[in-house]
């Protein structure tokens, strides 16, 4: 008797270090079926899928617990070779093709056809020669059960994105075997014409009974081919529904809903306030976090929140306010034009950044605490600098100015450290951070843009960073722009959240706003509604 479910994944429970991402999911998946998963950044969809694919990041960390059961045998998927023997194929977000390669060798990689020749006739198998004819033909039976009119031969470079999404897929559904198959973000990068096109071609390789675990932020496209839904939040399954009883509304609420508890009473009402900083027709040119004639006003004295999901843009905007990527538009800060493509200038137009690549952007990690907070504000602004024998010409540090701003800002950060003069690199996670945010300090800025402040740190400290931002504002009257994939941190400390969506303002939102409007402005769908009520 077949069993009911193609795939199991039963109780599912990883951690990284002691930091639990999945807490006991389960998800099951019938033959022929497309099965949509869905849920915010950091919701534990990767992490399933790289358990699913053997990745070795899974292994090399201490394993899972759970059961994964394939036709109802279980299973131990410890490589992607394992994996892709069991039948499982992925079609990963970042294309895996060799781009000097043509269609066909990249379809038929590590699985080639070869035929005997009169050497290897005589000297052994280990020298046929490919069977190109044999190849070329299996190659264009898989592009053209995916409707692709194209010449096998032809080489990666210079396709357009969308083939070589294509390409993907027939080198998957080439294997003989493969019975399941994984989109991971499948269609973030194509036109709207050639997301469409493949989601036909979805059903397409679900009618020939092939499972399909679909991963995806674009929740219409859910909605127009997925059989069954599962969503994640926080690591745990909130919900599995079917297609007739999914709908925008409930998907969004259930990705978004979670108790939010609110680090200051209540949000200022921020509408009649001075706009500080006026942001005009930017785009900016971030790879993978393109911004697109974006315009926003920041308002003096608040906490703003930019909010959205992977790749839509969110990072983009702070920086190319702060000149770090190649940014068009106009920035005014009061009645100044800001001038683009300079941190220099940012810097001393008092605006300042804590980036959200601390360890590669923000930091030296093998100089001193105190060089750290200090670097910037010598280079840029002259400061913690003296005369080399009263020859003002010639500086140097001022090791006692430095040394006294190094221990105040330690105090009043609450910087775990030796002294100012320990290694950055040997300081704990949620310690760099606040010497990226002491450095940022020191420039003294009216507006500081912060970027992920929580990323990778442990719990005790995202709630003392986020103490501080409050802090900055409430206490030093300071305006605050927070960048930030954690939804629920954001709506804990800001007084609006801007929601990005595509490199676009989508909407801007109260932190008490329903879930379900978080949902939708996070999928693009929230200005959809709008238009229909």
């Amino acid at each position: 008797m077949a069993a009911e479910y193609l795939l199991e994944m039963n109780n599912i429970v990883k951690d990284y270090f002691g930091n639990k991402v999945l807490k006991g999911v389960t998800i099951k998946v019938r033959a022929g079926e497309i099965h949509a998963l869905v849920g915010e950044n950091g919701a534990g969809k990767s992490t399933l899928m790289n358990i699913l694919f053997g990745m070795p990041v899974i292994y090399s960390t201490g394993g899972i617990k759970g059961e994964v059961v394939l036709e109802g045998k279980p299973v131990t998927i410890e490589s992607p070779k394992t994996a892709m023997n069991l039948g499982i194929g992925m079609v990963h977000q970042e294309f895996m093709l060799l781009p000097g390669f043509t269609i066909t060798e990249n379809i038929k990689l590590n699985r080639e056809t070869t035929k005997h020749n009169p050497v290897s006739k005589v000297l052994g198998n280990s020298l046929k020669s490919l069977d190109i004819l044999s190849m070329r033909k299996d190659a264009q039976k898989a592009l053209k059960t995916l409707g692709m009119n194209v010449d096998d031969w032809l080489p990666i470079a210079g396709l357009p994105v969308g083939y070589m999404q294509f390409v993907e897929i027939a080198r998957e559904i080439d294997k003989e075997n493969i019975r399941l198959l994984v989109f991971d973000e499948p269609t973030a990068v194509l036109a709207e014409s050639e997301a469409d096109k493949l989601l036909e071609t979805m059903k397409i390789l679900a009618a020939q009974g092939i499972a399909i675990l679909f991963i995806t932020h674009r929740l219409d496209e859910v909605l127009a081919v997925a059989d069954a839904i599962t969503v994640l939040r926080d690591g745990t399954n909130v919900g599995c529904m079917t297609h007739e009883e999914a709908n925008l509304e409930n998907i969004a609420e259930m990705m978004i809903g979670k108790n939010v508890e609110r680090l200051v009473p209540t949000a200022k009402d921020v509408q009649s306030q001075e706009v500080a900083l006026s942001i005009r027709n930017l785009s900016v040119t971030m790879p993978g976090e393109m911004v697109k004639n974006i315009d926003l006003d920041v308002k003096k004295g608040e906490v703003l929140g930019l909010a959205g999901l992977a790749g839509q843009g969110k990072i983009g905007v702070a920086n190319g306010v702060m000149g770090l990527y190649p940014a068009t538009g106009e920035v005014f800060k009061g009645e100044s034009r800001l001038e683009l493509n300079n941190p220099k200038k940012a810097i001393q137009n008092k605006l300042a950044f804590v980036s959200e690549d601390r360890r590669g952007v923000g930091l030296l990690l093998d100089t001193s605490i105190e060089l750290n907070i200090m670097m910037t504000s010598m280079q840029i602004q002259g400061k913690f600098l003296k005369a080399f024998l009263g020859i003002k010409a010639i500086q140097m540090a001022d090791n006692k100015k430095i040394r006294e701003h190094a221990l105040k800002m330690i105090k009043e950060l609450d910087i775990r450290c030796t002294d100012p003069t320990q290694i950055t690199r040997r300081l704990s996670g949620g310690n760099q951070q606040k010497v990226c945010v002491a450095r940022a300090l020191t420039l003294e800025p009216n507006i500081l843009f912060v970027s992920e402040p929580t990323r990778g740190i442990d719990i005790g400290a995202k709630k003392l960073l986020l103490d501080l931002l409050v802090k900055l504002n409430r206490e030093w009257g300071m305006t605050i722009v927070v960048t930030s994939s954690e939804l629920g941190e954001l709506r804990s400390i800001c007084d609006r959240i801007a929601v990005v969506y595509g490199g676009k303002i989508e909407t801007i939102l109260s932190p008490t706003a329903p879930d379900v409007d978080y949902g939708l402005a996070m999928a693009g769908k929230y200005s959809d509604r709008e238009e229909t009520v």
